[in-house]
């Protein structure tokens, strides 16, 4: 993280700021505890190799779209000479009071939601994985992102939004800004699946392990989810 930082005193080009910014955004305490609870869940169904990566893909593409549409509206109203302190403590507060509960009701559905009829927006319930869709791993990325933890907010509010509306170009740095906070979870993803390709008698062997592999995924989102409630509601 001290290279990183370093990295980052010592960088003058904006997009290369902007990626140095989400990589240590990635590896803080906080928003590591989260890419953790991604990778638990992407990783979930080890038999299914392509299933993996796409899934991470898409936990990148879910951050990318919810850094960039809100840096978007927040460069435009910053360039009005509006406040950011103000913004940063509404999106920040309500997005730290909405992550704790959310994780633990995502964490309850994967455990006992297949016993209700309830849509289930890519977070399949009980034993069983969902084969069809990515919305839960798309709809995690969104919920991460908007997740700001004091560091974060510092990276993004504090330093990278200031710098996109002073560029020209700013409009593409969170974009820049969120591909590099969900590179960790997309590495991750990406040798899930293919650094063990040719171990096909692993992935025979899993299948007897994947309902506890489910639960044990469920247990790490209520576990994540009290981990957040703690710090913000205590």
């Amino acid at each position: 993280m001290e290279y990183l930082q370093n990295l980052l005193d010592g960088s003058t080009v904006p997009v290369v700021t902007a990626f140095l910014l989400g990589l240590l955004t990635a590896i803080s305490p906080c928003p590591l505890a989260a890419n953790i609870t991604a990778i638990g869940y992407i990783g979930r169904d080890i038999t299914d190799r392509s299933r993996i990566f796409r899934d991470g893909l898409l936990y990148a593409l879910g951050r990318i779209a919810a850094y960039t549409l809100l840096g978007a509206v927040l460069i435009a109203v910053l360039r009005e000479g509006a406040s950011m302190f103000a913004l940063q403590k509404a999106i920040s507060r309500y997005g730290e009071m909405l992550l704790a509960p959310a994780l633990i009701l995502i964490g309850l559905f994967m455990l006992f939601g297949h016993k209700l009829k309830l849509p289930q927006f890519g977070f399949s319930g009980g034993d069983r994985i969902e084969k069809r869709g990515g919305w839960g791993a798309l709809l995690l990325g969104v919920l991460f992102a908007m997740a700001f933890c004091p560091t974060s907010g510092v990276f993004y509010f504090g330093m990278l939004i200031p710098m996109s509306a002073a560029e020209t170009g700013g409009y593409l740095l969170p974009a820049v800004f969120a591909l590099a906070t969900a590179l960790p979870v997309v590495a991750v993803a990406w040798m899930l699946a293919y650094s063990v390709a040719g171990l096909g008698r692993f992935y025979s062997r899993m299948q007897a392990f994947q309902k506890w592999l489910n639960r044990l995924v469920a247990l790490l989102f209520i576990a994540v989810g009290i981990y957040y409630g703690v710090i913000y509601y205590l």
